[in-house]
């Protein structure tokens, strides 16, 4: 596959629009990321969390409870909840791609693809920053994760690897640069089958 990236934009553009996390809320970093690429439309992550942590109550779901996590099927329902109340051109749609089909996504200029991996107990991917070969996902319980696929990159390496796989995540405050994964472990904890939810998760934004 060859050298791609959202709207040819270069690394360091793209790592801008990363945001630090806190709490269990990668997918919500993950779309107001998307969100402000495609629409430049800002929305505070930490506004998003406390709005969508209160209306939970309300019957409003768009996490598994509140403060936890947010499947692939609810990122969807928040897309569209948000492009209704903040009057946003876009939809969001729950697709399984295969890989050759998410990297011709950032050619489309107008989507965002955010996928969600997941691994098992003591199985963690590892994720690396920038050129560095240095590992900064290591949990030892089973867990999951989402990010704002970004660029694909055949001839990127973190230390002696290669990672052509590069994500906007929620790990730094902006940032100079994207984090990055090998194509087996992307493509191995992203396959993974999750009851209800199936391998490949990909919640594509699009044009309204």
């Amino acid at each position: 596959m060859k050298k791609t990236s959202f709207r040819q934009m270069p690394e360091t553009d793209l790592a801008r629009f990363q945001t630090l996390q806190l709490g269990n809320d990668c997918a919500i970093h993950a779309i107001c990321a998307a969100v402000e690429l495609l629409t430049e439309a800002r929305i505070d992550p930490l506004d998003l969390i406390r709005e969508i942590n209160q209306v939970w109550w309300q019957g409003k779901i768009f996490r598994l409870a509140p403060k936890q996590g947010i499947t692939p099927p609810l990122q969807a329902r928040l897309v569209n909840y948000l492009a209704k109340t903040r009057d946003l051109p876009i939809r969001a749609e729950l697709l399984h791609l295969n890989p050759e089909i998410l990297r011709a996504t950032a050619d489309a200029d107008n989507l965002a693809s955010l996928v969600t991996i997941y691994w098992w107990f003591r199985n963690s991917p590892p994720i690396y920053y920038k050129n560095s070969d240095k590992n900064y996902n290591r949990p030892e319980g089973a867990g999951g994760h989402t990010m704002l696929f970004a660029a694909y990159d055949p001839e990127h390496r973190s230390g002696e690897l290669s990672t052509p796989w590069g994500f906007i995540n929620s790990w730094v405050k902006e940032g100079s640069g994207l984090f990055w994964m090998t194509a087996e472990d992307f493509r191995a904890s992203w396959g993974i089958r999750i009851p209800r939810i199936g391998s490949n998760a990909t919640v594509v934004i699009s044009p309204k």
